[in-house]
């Protein structure tokens, strides 16, 4: 678990997801530090993205981020970080600076939802909300099973 406060249960799976956003970075790290060509990592991202990070953003659109509501300052945070990192995943220019900044600007809004935005979701939201989270949730694709290119792992153990 991410935060010191216990997570609601309708709002595990999305705790669990952040958890896997958060290894995702790690992995991004490694690559790096590794020397990992580049457009390999990119394209990881780019798959995790399109299977992961869109439908979670989307489902916290919808689901969770109308209980505090869209003029709530973390809500907007949120939102704001959501645009800032398409934009960055769209970049193809000196992808080594781009790279770096979604592995760090992703782990710490991922921290932020975690320690701040959620905890304060689930102080105000009432029981018929938290059903209805729990319920929208659809399970996404955060296991990497069908992706094929393991860069962050060793050489000798691929």
């Amino acid at each position: 678990m991410l935060s010191k406060t216990s997570r609601h249960p309708s709002l595990k799976e999305f705790s669990h997801e952040h958890s896997a956003v958060l290894e995702m970075c790690s992995r991004i790290r490694i690559g790096l530090t590794n020397g990992t060509n580049h457009q390999r990592i990119k394209s990881y991202l780019d798959w995790f993205k399109v299977n992961s990070l869109d439908p979670h953003f989307e489902m916290e659109k919808n689901n969770i981020f109308p209980i505090l509501g869209f003029t709530n300052v973390r809500v907007k945070r949120a939102l704001a970080n959501h645009r800032r990192l398409t934009r960055l995943f769209e970049e193809t220019e000196d992808l080594n600076i781009v790279l770096n900044k979604i592995e760090e600007e992703l782990g710490t809004y991922i921290r932020f939802e975690e320690k701040i935005l959620y905890n304060e979701i689930q102080k105000v939201a009432n029981p018929i909300q938290l059903v209805a989270i729990e319920r929208s949730h659809q399970k996404l694709c955060c296991c990497d099973e069908s992706w094929e290119d393991e860069f962050w792992l060793a050489e000798g153990s691929r």
